[in-house]
C-alpha cells in the first residue's frame, strides 16, 4: 500500500505550449493512494481550480468519495491524482500562466501516465476544470481510460463561463486583497440564490454588526488567501477559461466521437457555472455518434458545488461504474 502523504514528482523536458511557449523542464507532481501502481485498476482524479493532489487525508478534498470502503474503494482501485503545473501544492508556481490552456494541462498528464507506464488507466474523472482536463485528455488520447467521469463541468468553456473567468482576472490582476475579493465573487458562481436562502435566512452577526452571508462570504476569502498563491489563482482561472476539445480540430461530435470509453456525464441541475443545459445538449449531441454515453444529474440547491456537497447522490451514480 502507498501512503497518500508521499508527493513524488516526474520531470517533462522540452515542452511546448500550444502557444509556443518553451519550457526545458516541468515538474510534474503527483501522489498515489491505495495498491501500488499497475498492481490494481488506476483511477485518475483530476482536481478542481482549487485544489490538488491531495484527495483523502486530513487536508482531503473529496474524503467522502474516495477512500477504503468508499465510492471509489482504494482497497480495490489504485487512486493517482496529478497537481496542474503551478498550482502551487509541491511548492513550484508558474508566473506565465498565459503561456498555457487546459489541452496543455492534458498533454502533460498524459505524458505523466505514459512515463509511469500505464498502458490504461480504469477511469478518468475530475469536477469542474478538472473534468475539463479529463475531456481533453481523452480528446488527446482517445484510447486512455475505459471510463470517463466528467461532474460539474464540459468539454468547452462557455461565454458566460469565459465572461466570469475574465472578472476574475480583473479582481486578481487590481484588487488591494486579490485572492479574497476574486475568491467571494467567485463563491456567487459556485452556489446558488436558494442555497444561500437556505443556509443564511437574512440573519447577522451581531458581534460583526453584518449579515451572516457577508461574514461567511469574508471567511471564505480569507481561508484561501492562508493557503493558495495569486499565481496559482491565476494560472487555474486561465485553465477554466481555456477548455475547448474542438480548437484547431473538427466539430465536437467528430472529436468526441473518436473517445472509446465509457462516457459518463454528470451534470447538476442548478449549476450556474457549467449549467445543466449544456450537459444536457453535450449528451444529445455525443448520443448521435456514440452508445456508450450517458447522462445523469445531481439534484441539489447548492449549485455547481454539490459535486462535493452531495456525496450520497454522487455514491449513487457512480456506484454501478466502481
Amino acid at each position: 500500500m502507498t501512503l497518500e502523504n508521499i508527493i513524488q514528482h516526474i520531470q517533462i523536458q522540452n515542452f511546448t505550449t500550444e502557444n509556443g511557449a518553451h519550457y526545458p523542464i516541468i515538474n510534474l507532481s503527483y501522489q498515489v493512494i491505495g495498491p501500488s501502481l499497475n498492481s490494481a485498476p488506476i483511477v485518475l482524479v483530476n482536481h478542481a481550480l482549487t485544489g490538488n493532489s491531495q484527495v483523502i487525508g486530513v487536508q482531503g478534498w473529496w474524503n467522502d468519495l474516495i477512500g477504503e470502503s468508499k465510492t471509489i474503494n482504494t482497497l480495490k482501485y489504485t487512486v493517482l491524482a496529478f497537481n496542474v503545473p503551478g498550482n502551487g501544492f509541491d511548492g513550484f508556481s508558474i508566473e506565465n500562466y498565459q503561456d498555457f490552456n487546459a489541452r496543455d494541462i492534458a498533454k502533460l498528464f498524459n505524458q505523466g501516465i505514459a512515463t509511469l507506464k500505464i498502458n490504461q488507466l480504469f477511469a478518468i474523472i475530475g469536477g469542474s476544470v478538472g473534468g475539463g482536463i479529463a475531456w481533453e485528455m481523452a480528446a488527446l488520447e482517445p484510447k486512455i481510460t475505459q471510463h470517463l467521469i466528467p461532474i460539474a463541468t464540459d468539454w468547452k468553456s462557455t461565454d458566460w463561463l469565459i465572461a466570469n473567468c475574465f472578472l476574475q482576472e480583473q479582481i486578481l490582476a487590481n484588487s488591494s486583497k486579490p485572492i479574497e475579493d476574486a475568491r467571494i465573487h467567485a463563491m456567487l458562481c459556485y452556489r446558488t440564490p436558494d442555497s444561500f436562502s437556505s443556509k443564511f435566512q437574512r440573519t447577522t452577526n451581531e458581534e460583526l454588526d453584518i449579515y451572516n452571508v457577508e461574514s461567511w462570504l469574508a471567511h471564505h476569502g480569507n481561508k484561501l488567501q492562508k493557503r493558495f498563491q495569486l499565481s496559482a489563482y491565476k494560472m487555474m482561472n486561465q485553465l477554466l477559461k481555456t477548455i475547448d476539445i474542438t480548437r484547431g480540430r473538427d466539430s465536437f461530435g467528430a472529436t468526441a466521437s473518436t473517445i472509446e470509453a465509457d462516457i459518463h456525464i454528470i451534470g447538476i441541475d442548478s449549476d450556474l457555472f457549467f449549467t445543466a443545459k449544456e450537459n444536457r445538449t453535450t449528451y444529445q449531441e455525443l448520443k448521435k455518434y456514440k452508445e456508450n454515453v450517458t447522462y445523469q444529474e445531481i439534484i441539489s440547491i447548492h449549485g455547481h458545488d454539490a459535486f462535493l456537497i452531495e456525496y450520497k447522490q454522487l455514491h449513487n451514480l457512480l456506484t454501478t461504474i466502481f
